[in-house]
């Protein structure tokens, strides 16, 4: 190997190991405002319907992005994280895919809006989530 490659090697492994940190700290920080929430029975109502209201046991807000999708094997793609809203889109192979947005009013309330495909058929739904107790199931 000449000594301009082995430079050329040693910089780019340079980079790449300073890199490698901040990408991982990144990762980590993903969707935080969701584990921020607090875990429990969370109901959902839905601003469209002022009757009907969905109950799911959470232990972190992650659940809320794939509420048309819940326990399927989905490829994520993070759109927004900030400390108080997060965008995902998020596609689940053979099952359909959507876009959830959460907006954090509290650890106990949020907002979230929906949409996508499930079962062949298209949804959207913007609802209000609060934590009502702990998890009885």
């Amino acid at each position: 190997m000449n000594a301009k490659l082995a430079l050329t090697c040693a910089a780019a492994l340079g980079i790449g190991l300073a890199i490698a940190p901040q990408m991982l700290l990144a990762q980590v920080r993903a969707l935080a405002m969701l584990d921020r929430l607090e875990p429990g029975e969370w109901e959902l109502r839905r601003h469209d319907e002022p009757g009907a209201a969905l109950h799911i046991c959470s232990r972190d807000g992650r659940r809320l992005i794939q509420l048309r999708h819940p326990d399927q094997k989905c490829s994520r793609i993070v759109v927004e994280d900030t400390d108080s809203q997060v965008t995902v889109q998020y596609t689940c192979p053979g099952h359909g895919y959507g876009r959830t947005q959460i907006r954090r009013e509290s650890d106990s309330l949020v907002q979230v809006d929906t949409q996508g495909i499930a079962r062949g058929l298209p949804f959207a739904f913007v609802a209000e989530a609060r934590r009502i107790e702990p998890c009885t199931r």
